[in-house]
């Protein structure tokens, strides 16, 4: 009897075990899903954070079909993909999706974050990770003064930072389009085939400790620069944008000695092309800066040492 006992009580200790453990793919749907089930391709979550709970780290949440899958606060790996359907997040009054784990990979492909300007929170907060991948992902209509109302903030203190944001659209946000202010630590920077559109600030912001690389954006119709680079330990490297229509094309040195280095860029439209309070902006001899209503002079043109 006291055999059949240990018997039956490992069994049920091995169901429970079962059902506890964290799938390493699991599903969302706008149509049939409940945080109730396992989050099965047959049997779907309804949020992104009830899926990531049951989601192994290092796994991936996909989305079934169309739907609102609610905000998710991320601290380990993850992958939420939404390719194929439309995945969206509306986070009024509150930030969309908070990134805080130590050491973690977080890839966000194919989602739309909207506030219905809202004016408390942002799009993405990355507050501590290893490397973000924003690919394909639209945020929008974040509204909001000081610490809101931005589509991207990244507000890091450890080293070695990685944040790309790829084939991406930021509109309307009533402050900074991307904001890169880690507190502490380094950020390296990579904005690719990106549009930022309608900011209340700057469309791109390299505060502190930031090194960026920005290629083949539309930064257009910021109230602020296009690009703006504040302090000493600030660089950028901007190649083919098109940058138009903006208070300062770029705007470099606002806190101290930043560096910016132009190639291949129209600036046109801007009140000011090239705004330089300190430090250098170099550039390659083949950017079209024309037709802005300031200065339209880079500080001095680059040489194969730069």
């Amino acid at each position: 009897m006291r055999a059949l006992s240990r018997i039956v009580i490992l069994a049920a200790a091995a169901v429970a075990s079962a059902a506890g453990a964290q799938a390493t793919r699991t599903w969302v749907s706008g149509n049939n899903g409940s945080d109730a089930n396992p989050c099965s391709r047959t049997a779907p979550c309804q949020t992104f954070s009830g899926a990531f709970n049951k989601t192994a780290a290092g796994g991936q949440i996909n989305c079934i079909d169309p739907g609102g899958f609610g905000t998710i606060n991320i601290n380990k790996s993850i992958t939420i993909d939404c390719t194929g359907t439309q995945g969206s997040i509306l986070a009024a009054n509150t930030t969309g999706v908070i990134i805080n784990g130590a050491g973690i990979n977080v890839i966000l492909r194919n989602i739309q974050i909207d506030s219905a300007n809202t004016t408390t929170g942002n799009g993405i907060r990355i507050l501590n990770a290893r490397n973000v991948i924003i690919d394909n992902v639209t945020i929008e209509n974040f509204a909001g003064t000081v610490s809101n109302g931005r589509g991207i903030t990244i507000e890091t203190s450890v080293a070695g930072v990685g944040v790309q944001v790829i084939n991406s659209r930021i509109l309307n946000t009533t402050n900074f389009g991307i904001h890169a202010n880690p507190s502490a630590g380094n950020v390296v920077l990579a904005v690719r085939n990106t549009d930022i559109l309608r900011s209340g600030n700057s469309a791109i912001a390299l505060i502190n400790a930031t090194a960026a690389t920005i290629n083949n954006c539309m930064l257009q119709h910021n109230v602020g620069a296009g690009v703006a680079l504040q302090n000493a330990n600030v660089t950028a490297q901007v190649s083919n944008c098109d940058i138009s229509f903006n208070g300062s094309g770029i705007a470099n040195g606002l806190g101290g000695a930043s560096v910016t280095r132009l190639y291949g860029n129209t600036l046109t439209g801007n009140t000011i092309g090239v705004r330089i309070d300190a430090g250098s902006v170099f550039t390659y001899g083949n950017n079209g800066i024309r037709g802005n209503a300031g200065n339209e002079t880079p500080t001095q043109p680059s040489t194969g040492t730069q």
